[in-house]
């Protein structure tokens, strides 16, 4: 079954994109919630006016995140927390530690759009990939030492 997303969903696409999805899931979770619509003919030709009419503002979203991302640059976050003698740490870093992190740099991200490659539950050295736009992705140098 083929719908347009409304809204980013996280692994499965942006906003206006076409995607194909199991019936199931299209007819009982994303058109319900009002997060897709049925890919037919009119919704299309409706999405893409859509499109050419918010380009331009689009093309200023797209900007403002480079621009996040070029302020960011090759920013170390360093995050402190209790960590055990073997340097396993109690709990682990999530994305409000890292969210919380970027804001008391001057960053204001929001946290959804934070991932990490793997989990992080040792002290140690890690990268964070900040989603910031559909084209525009940054990763980050997490450091996290025992306080």
């Amino acid at each position: 079954m083929e719908v347009i997303l409304k809204e980013d969903i996280r692994g499965l696409g942006y906003k206006y994109d076409k995607v194909d999805v199991k019936p199931g899931y299209g007819r009982n979770f994303l058109i319900p919630r009002g997060l897709a619509i049925v890919a037919s003919k009119s919704n299309v030709k409706m999405v893409e006016e859509n499109i050419r009419q918010a380009s331009h503002k689009a093309e200023k979203v797209k900007n403002d995140a480079q621009a996040i991302a070029d302020g960011i640059g090759d920013l170390v976050l360093e995050i402190g927390t209790k960590a055990g003698e073997s340097g396993k740490i109690f709990g682990a870093i999530t994305n409000t530690q890292v969210a919380d992190a970027l804001k008391d740099r001057g960053f204001d991200i929001d946290k959804r759009i934070i991932s990490f490659k793997g989990q992080v539950k040792n002290l140690g050295d890690y990268e964070v990939e900040l989603d910031l736009h559909k084209e525009v992705k940054h990763t980050i140098a997490l450091k996290v030492v025992a306080e």
